[in-house]
């Protein structure tokens, strides 16, 4: 891997909003969503009136959090595995074996995007908007392409860190563990009393 391809990944890995930015949006749409509804309680049992808008705000808030959690779940590689066998192999097969496994996510996201492209394009060109709010509807429509490129470019981020435990025999977890082992460690003064 070149010194600075890994200095690139290393500087997208230390910006706090791209370490974050799934969370972000999701705790970000949760309040929104309980904001939402808080306010629709309040003017439906205190000011006796309902608002024709907030369920479907609330329902396009909860669609765009579900996509977002598929980013987040390939991000922090929380899923149904197995790891009984994978741990039979050593560091280098165990390397090998989530290198398959991100080539086939990745391969299966990466085939979902153009799918998710024309989706999107046909509700552009249908101009179609929500019943409520009035929202164009490719705003809710592109939740999907944006879900599956972030987590492609999440699965690459993990597939060059898993080459580089293939080719070097370590077993890093993610970037930052590997930033902070290649910083120079000073030495400590000696302490001891003479």
């Amino acid at each position: 891997m070149s010194s600075n391809f890994q200095s690139s990944i290393f500087n997208l890995q230390s910006s706090k909003l791209w370490n974050n930015l799934e969370e972000t949006i999701m705790i970000s749409l949760l309040v929104g969503m309980a904001v939402v509804m808080i306010i629709q309680i309040c003017c439906r049992y205190v000011l006796d009136m309902s608002l024709s808008w907030s369920e479907e705000i609330t329902r396009y808030m909860f669609v765009w959090s579900a996509f977002m959690s598929i980013s987040l779940c390939t991000k922090l590689t929380i899923s149904i595995r197995i790891d009984a066998i994978i741990r039979l192999f050593s560091r280098k097969g165990r390397a090998l074996v989530k290198i398959f496994n991100l080539t086939v996510e990745f391969s299966f996201f990466a085939y979902l995007i153009p799918y998710a492209w024309h989706y999107l394009m046909s509700t552009i060109e249908s101009g179609q908007v929500s019943p409520a709010c009035s929202i164009p509807m490719y705003y809710i429509q592109s939740a999907p392409l944006i879900c599956f490129t972030l987590c492609c470019i999440r699965i690459l981020e993990r597939w060059f860190l898993q080459w580089h435990n293939y080719l070097h025999n370590t077993e890093y977890r993610n970037w930052q563990e590997l930033k902070s082992a290649q910083k120079p460690r000073h030495l400590k003064p000696d302490t001891l009393s003479t």
